[in-house]
């Protein structure tokens, strides 16, 4: 009988990097579908462009590569849709006349933070974290002063904050200065911000979504938003800070979908320990420094040190035994 050897891994599941895409399109549309109802078509021009320029980059990067329509159709993994998607929605929703942003953040996403790299599980960063570091630097003007005020207004009957988001208000002026009360922030009411990330209601049905269907697991989220309100708290010399700091700004959108992408978080358990809980540090910090909102930055410079992490903290292989100490004999 002959021996079979074959590379890793040895352990298969069913599951496809398609399907997991899909998975992550699917948990992506209430947070999407919210953008669309709280600010209109801009929304809708907004997600559409970057989707377009996503996909079509993917597609022209491998034609240059000398590959046919067939193959490319065949071999389409719909990560480029949760790039474009995700970057959409990581910004405002664009006036027409800045059409441009999306569509070029998207091909520096797709061109240059994925495909340049290898494509599909060869990224050494998030690439729609890296779209949307590459909008706000190129274009901050635009980042800056393009949000929108959702179509529906305040629960509280407070009118919302004209000149910066909630979370620049309570972090240059404190808590007295968002504007809008918990559950304006938690429904995305009279709320300004960008496009996916105003109703954190929506963002938490995908994050079910993805727990029932095990693409994610719900520990590693939670550390990185429990550490960020937590060190807020801290910094803040106050408890009242803690809802506020986790319901403003990107927050729960990076912790739910960007940071647990499986090509830019450690292998081991403990390395995600490690790479969460120094996220929400950073994060905390970096907020009360900046007086602005840095979740996609924290990301970035966090995804770099994965390999760092992966190279000093390594899983134990499987049938792994401990070597008995053999005690030296007295001479």
């Amino acid at each position: 009988m002959g021996v079979i050897v074959s590379g890793a891994p040895h352990f298969r599941r069913n599951r496809t990097t398609k399907g997991i895409m899909l998975d992550v399109l699917i948990a992506l549309v209430p947070a999407t579908v919210a953008g669309f109802v709280y600010f209109g078509w801009r929304a809708v021009f907004t997600v559409a462009l970057s989707l377009v320029a996503s996909v079509g980059t993917e597609v022209i990067w491998l034609l240059c590569r000398k590959k046919s329509l067939k193959e490319i159709v065949s071999q389409f993994d719909f990560t480029s849709c949760v790039t474009g998607l995700l970057l959409a929605l990581t910004m405002p929703a664009f006036e027409y006349k800045y059409f441009y942003i999306p569509i070029l953040s998207a091909v520096f996403a797709v061109g240059v933070a994925k495909m340049f790299f290898g494509g599909t599980g060869k990224n050494i960063v998030n690439p729609a974290i890296a779209g949307r570091v590459f909008a706000f630097i190129s274009f901050q003007s635009a980042m800056v002063s393009g949000w929108m005020v959702p179509q529906f207004a305040s629960l509280s009957g407070i009118n919302a904050v004209s000149s910066a988001t909630p979370l620049t208000a309570m972090l240059g002026d404190g808590l007295g200065a968002v504007g809008v009360s918990n559950l304006d922030l938690f429904l995305g009411t009279g709320v300004m911000g960008c496009i996916g990330e105003t109703c954190k209601l929506a963002l938490l049905v995908g994050f079910v979504y993805l727990i029932v269907r095990k693409v994610i697991k719900w520990q590693w989220p939670v550390i990185y938003v429990a550490v960020t309100g937590l060190l807020s708290c801290a910094l803040g010399k106050s408890m009242g800070y803690f809802l506020p700091s986790i319901l403003s700004g990107g927050l729960l959108l990076g912790a739910i979908f960007m940071a647990t992408d499986y090509v830019t978080t450690p292998n081991t358990k403990l390395g995600n320990l490690i790479y969460f809980a120094a996220l929400g540090v950073l994060t905390g910090i970096f907020r009360a420094v900046s007086g602005g909102e840095v979740v996609s930055y924290c990301i970035l410079l966090m995804n770099v040190t994965v390999p760092l992490i992966d190279r000093f903290i390594i899983p134990r292989p499987f049938g792994y035994e401990k070597k008995e100490k053999v005690k030296k004999e007295a001479r």
